[in-house]
């Protein structure tokens, strides 16, 4: 059994008096009320904007990982553009520690990949980092290929993995290859906490779904999401769809 984090609270006496950004955000103002993250599987969605990122990102630095990716023992920095709002966080653990963990952001995974590869450039007694994401450069491989690798070799079991939009550039076999992953490795006892739009790794079963909107933070269900919702609706009735956003001659 996993769940190595069981709630992450927002810690008012460390907010300033003006509330502004990302304390502005209703959905971080929402965790003022603490928030409990399912044992094995948490996901966040809304729309853009609605703080999903930022609360995924503040709650992996939280949790002692690099703001821009990796694990903890990553600390490169190319562009400091995280918030503050991991310093007003407090996250509630189990007593126990993971083995191991990963905090992927999609938007930097280029960055880490150059670091992997500089650090092995340097000398070094221990063996290549890249014999642990699969032995071969990440950057030679596409965006899919590597974050599958990824998964594969480095991600092992009893860990905290923190996902941010993990379906980038993924082809929907591809993300059904990533949700069997995902579940074998909670099976191995690893905990998982996911921002993403992606209707194909929500439907994980048995994981918890909140959803962020300008109303805070709500649990709902799978069939409930926007995810699952417009995909469903566009893939019952494409041509209707197609004549709504394009007008009538996308029937032709």
């Amino acid at each position: 059994m996993g769940g190595f984090v069981s709630a992450v609270r927002l810690m008012t006496e460390r907010v300033s008096s003006n509330r502004g950004y990302p304390f502005s955000i209703p959905a971080v103002g929402a965790l003022e009320k603490e928030l409990s993250l399912h044992p094995q599987a948490t996901f966040f969605v809304g729309e853009n904007g609605s703080g999903k990122s930022t609360l995924l990102e503040a709650i992996a630095v939280a949790a002692g990982f690099n703001a821009e990716g990796g694990s903890v023992n990553f600390n490169f920095g190319t562009r400091a553009s995280h918030s503050e709002l991991h310093r007003a966080l407090r996250l509630v653990r189990r007593g126990k520690r993971a083995r191991t963990g990963f905090f992927l952001r999609a938007e930097s995974y280029f960055n880490l990949a150059t670091n992997i590869e500089e650090l092995d450039a340097e000398p070094a007694v221990a063996p290549p980092i890249i014999d642990s994401y699969g032995s071969k450069s990440l950057h030679e491989q596409s965006h899919g290929e590597s974050f599958l690798s990824l998964l594969q070799h480095r991600f092992g079991a009893h860990g905290l993995y923190i996902l941010d939009e993990p379906e980038a550039a993924l082809s929907a076999k591809r993300q059904l290859a990533v949700l069997a992953r995902i579940h074998q490795l909670i099976e191995q006892g690893s905990q998982f906490i996911i921002a993403t739009h992606s209707p194909i790794l929500l439907s994980l079963p048995g994981a918890t779904i909140y959803e962020l909107s300008e109303h805070g933070i709500g649990t709902i269900a799978y069939e409930e999401s926007d995810a699952f919702k417009t995909t469903k609706g566009f893939l019952d009735d494409p041509a209707t769809f197609l004549e709504l956003l394009l007008g009538r001659g996308a029937r032709t």
